[in-house]
């Protein structure tokens, strides 16, 4: 079974596409990634944050050391390791780059557009393939109107495509009120792909101690409805590609959201679960699932499913919302 599919340009032998989290730090599990049928690999992300706290400290050494006598400098660690971060995330493109085949893609993770383009710069000439823009942006402003929130975005996208030639994938969160528009105006503000959805994890309460609880929650299957519903929608309408990334747990999900439009379904925490071999079994049982199908390659099957090819369209308009009460009604 041809199991090749193309994402935002890029070739990929594959369609399960490994998404950006802690697992790919290490050079060595990118290999066993690719071993195992990865299509391609989304770095772990560099924050913001992470850049903004990483020159500060820079900034401050080298204000305290400026007018010190020579010697005293050498009290100090050596100015790099205040940021060995951002130039650890660097090393890590171009290690990967010169290890594997498949295509590596770099993670940006933020809310403005500063220090962007310069890191997404230098991630182009360490080697990614890509660069996926992850826009962390809830906000907390009520005074903030939804034209602003969306022009922050595309500000965003704007800039780092003005910086650099390599393709860039935009994870999108779900909270837009014109999803369709908001995808049309990010392909015109530069963008390759969309990958839905950001998955935002979301605080929690501990009664007790008072606090704010931060635990993390691996995604199930049952999620990947909504990002399976946009993707129906939008596939066909868009000169984009189109990624999932929420919920995928197995062959299951990746051949969903393959019939609902995506180019690939990208995946993390099945892995943390089941260890990254998997990959492997959830090619096979793709290419399985192909073969008992009668189809040859994805080509074949994907978007068949979508709205743009369904015989009853409406299936995914209000149409099918009034068939679901009705039947959860009946079933009371």
């Amino acid at each position: 079974m041809d199991t090749r599919t193309k994402y935002m340009g890029l070739e990929l032998e594959s369609p399960i596409v490994v998404s950006a989290c802690t697992l790919s730090e290490q050079t060595d599990h990118i290999v066993m990634m690719e071993d195992h049928g990865a299509g391609a690999v989304v770095l772990f992300s560099l924050f913001e944050e992470q850049i903004k706290k990483e020159e500060n400290k820079l900034n401050d050494v080298l204000s305290r050391t400026s007018f010190g006598f020579a010697e005293a400098l050498n009290y100090f660690q050596e100015l790099d390791e205040f940021n060995v971060g951002t130039d650890e995330y660097l090393e890590n493109i171009r290690r990967a780059k010169r290890r594997v085949k498949i295509p590596v893609i770099a993670s940006l993770n933020g809310i403005t557009n500063e220090g962007w383009v310069d890191y997404a710069k230098q991630m182009e000439q360490a080697g990614a393939d890509g660069i996926e823009v992850n826009i962390f942006f809830i906000p907390g402003n009520i005074a903030m109107s939804s034209a602003e929130v969306e022009h922050r975005y595309l500000n965003i996208i704007e800039s780092i495509r003005q910086s650099v030639k390599i393709p860039i994938a935009v994870k999108l969160n779900p909270y837009f009120s014109a999803m369709g528009n908001m995808a049309m105006r990010i392909r015109s503000a530069g963008a390759n792909a969309l990958v839905l959805f950001n998955r935002f994890y979301q605080p929690d309460f501990d009664i007790n101690d008072l606090t704010i609880s931060t635990d993390i929650h691996y995604s199930e299957s049952n999620e990947i409805r909504l990002p399976l519903y946009w993707i129906a929608l939008l596939y066909g309408k868009l000169n984009l590609s189109l990624a999932a990334t929420t919920g995928v747990q197995s062959a299951v999900e990746v051949i969903k959201y393959l019939l609902a439009g995506a180019d690939i379904a990208m995946t993390a925490s099945c892995l943390y679960k089941k260890g990254i071999p998997y990959l492997k079994t959830m090619n096979k049982e793709l290419r399985e699932w192909m073969d008992n199908m009668g189809f040859d390659s994805i080509d074949a099957f994907r978007g068949s499913m979508s709205q743009w090819e369904i015989l009853d369209p409406t299936a995914y308009e209000r149409t099918n919302y009034i068939k679901i009460l009705g039947a959860t009604q009946s079933g009371i």
